[in-house]
């Protein structure tokens, strides 16, 4: 089915974009990762760093009501030329004393891009229905996870042979082949309408409180947050990896690894993933993250978990994501997908920050790890539960 929607015209050059523009990503991050390790900063400011890729969605009351308003071409055209210009700016940061400087180009930079996201991910279901979208989002799922895996991998490279800086450019002209990119993509999309600001936020807000059903699928959707290991992983290459393997590598590898996983997943899981068998995925997930927090301490060990840590991620992600667009009405998908990313970034942030402050208090890793992959064994549960009481029907 995946081959099938790459016929279309669109759906190539929207997945042209996403692999240029993610491929440059992941190098950046990785070069950002690596320059707040060789800043020596401690646990927590690790973690608020961090934060800062996931703050932005806590806007999502504004954001939605941005998205559904303006007309998709020019405002995602400019959400990428911010992206650009806020990777430009991280080639100034050059020592801790400018730590909140790198964390307001990082906030900036992720705002943009979850305008972006947000308005894309409203873009699909408007232009493709059914399985077709379905396979969409599953395709996006695995772009993803392929530039995620080349990015990471290829970026503790760059990092280690090119330096922080030279890798941060490749990301900004990476960004600018995909602006170019986008220009040439082509779609029609009903006319929106264009009441205020406020009253879309107060419209936005009614519509999910009566609609019970998206908000409990809206916080599975969250649970699969509980995979943010960005922070984790960090504190993993300082404690034990970094006298087997220099970081950027360590870094690098691992998450390429883990993406790995995210890019197999999806195409041996699709044809089994249903409502009736979702809670099983959840299970799983949970029990490769216990497995990997028993490993976690040896580097090799480790990396060779990591394929099964990131299997059952996409799968979970893009099916939940589905449902929730499947569920809502054409004219508030903006508002619901902004809300919906707004609590799946309040966990990102949850988890992040919990990471960094609990190894702080003393909490051992294999500790912090073996509580995140029980929140999936919750989060079957929870699921088994709505589904038995026909809540998701």
């Amino acid at each position: 089915m995946i081959a099938t929607v790459l016929k279309n015209p669109t759906v190539r050059r929207l997945s042209a974009v996403q692999l240029i523009v993610y491929f440059g990503s992941w190098f950046s991050n990785v070069a950002i990762y690596t320059m707040i390790l060789r800043f020596g900063v401690d646990p927590l400011t690790n973690a608020l760093v961090v934060s800062m890729y996931a703050l932005p969605a806590l806007l999502a009351p504004l954001n939605g009501a941005i998205v559904d308003k303006f007309e998709f071409r020019r405002f995602m055209l400019l959400m990428m030329a911010i992206e650009l210009t806020m990777t430009l700016l991280y080639l100034t940061i050059h020592d801790i004393s400018q730590i909140y400087w790198l964390m307001l180009f990082i906030f900036i930079r992720m705002m943009a891009a979850f305008l972006f996201f947000t308005a894309e991910m409203s873009l699909l279901p408007q232009l493709f229905k059914g399985d077709t979208l379905k396979s969409v989002n599953e395709l996006h799922s695995i772009i993803w996870s392929i530039t995620y895996a080349l990015g990471m991998a290829l970026g503790g490279v760059a990092v280690n042979r090119l330096g922080i800086y030279n890798t941060i450019l490749i990301d900004a002209l990476l960004f600018g082949v995909g602006m170019l990119l986008f220009l040439r993509v082509r779609f029609t999309v009903a006319k929106k309408e264009t009441p205020s600001i406020r009253k879309m936020i107060t419209e936005g807000l009614h519509y999910l409180k009566t609609h019970q059903k998206l908000l409990h699928l809206i916080f599975l959707h969250s649970i699969v947050a509980f995979t943010a290991f960005d922070t984790l992983i960090n504190l993993l290459t300082d404690l034990y990896y970094k006298y087997i393997i220099a970081i950027p590598l360590a870094i690098g590898w691992l998450n390429g690894m883990r993406a790995l996983g995210l890019m197999v997943g999806p195409l041996i899981l699709s044809k089994f993933v249903s409502p009736r068998t979702l809670h099983l995925i959840f299970i799983a997930q949970g029990a490769m993250i216990l497995v990997w927090s028993q490993v976690a301490h040896d580097f090799w060990f480790s990396l060779a978990t990591m394929l099964g840590v990131g299997f059952f991620t996409t799968t979970l992600w893009s099916y939940t994501y589905t449902l929730i667009q499947k569920s809502t009405d054409e004219a508030y998908l903006g508002r619901v997908i902004a809300y919906n990313d707004m609590i799946f970034m309040i966990v990102t942030i949850s988890v992040t920050l919990f990471t960094g402050a609990a190894y702080k208090w003393g909490i051992s890793l294999q500790t912090i790890t073996a509580l995140l992959g029980m929140a999936f064994i919750t989060g079957a549960l929870y699921y088994r539960w709505l589904y038995n009481k026909h809540e998701l029907s």
